[in-house]
């Protein structure tokens, strides 16, 4: 299966050093070139370089204008959609809730960040749901305090 990811995800994760979860969970994953640029600028939260990652597949968006329901979304959001609908992605790792949004209307089936330590709860590769999102909002990371809270009632927190 095919997993796309947008920039936002791997900036949450590198903000707790948890990168790792990603290709543990899915093996490989696939990013928009624009996203390793994105990640590439920097800012408070530390991204490593991506074009480094031996799990992570580097590529070039197909013009969107095939899809007229991205044409609101900024770059990185557009073009982890097209390269999601160009390659058939099995899933769409994204955070945004305007691309959240857009995905699901394209039918790409998606999940986001919350998800992804949902998953590394259960599946026992974190100890706390929790713990993950309470160190990433220490770094700056910002979640739906609600959300949050159900996710961690779903996986027994």
């Amino acid at each position: 299966m095919i997993v796309v990811t947008n920039t936002g995800p791997l900036i949450a994760l590198a903000s707790i050093d948890r990168l790792d979860l990603l290709p543990t969970l899915f093996g490989s994953l696939t990013v928009a070139a624009t996203v390793v640029e994105e990640c590439a600028v920097g800012g408070p939260i530390a991204v490593p370089d991506l074009r480094g990652l031996e799990w992570l597949t580097v590529l070039e968006a197909a013009p969107s204008n095939d899809w007229p329901t991205l044409r609101d979304l900024d770059r990185g959001e557009r073009d982890t959609i097209a390269v999601a609908l160009t390659h058939r992605a099995g899933l769409v790792i994204i955070d945004e809730r305007i691309g959240r949004q857009a995905a699901a209307q394209l039918g790409l089936q998606i999940t986001g960040t919350l998800g992804i330590l949902a998953k590394a709860k259960t599946t026992g590769l974190i100890a706390s749901f929790t713990t993950a999102t309470d160190a990433m909002r220490k770094a700056g990371v910002r979640f739906h305090p609600a959300l949050v809270g159900k996710i961690a009632t779903v996986v027994g927190e």
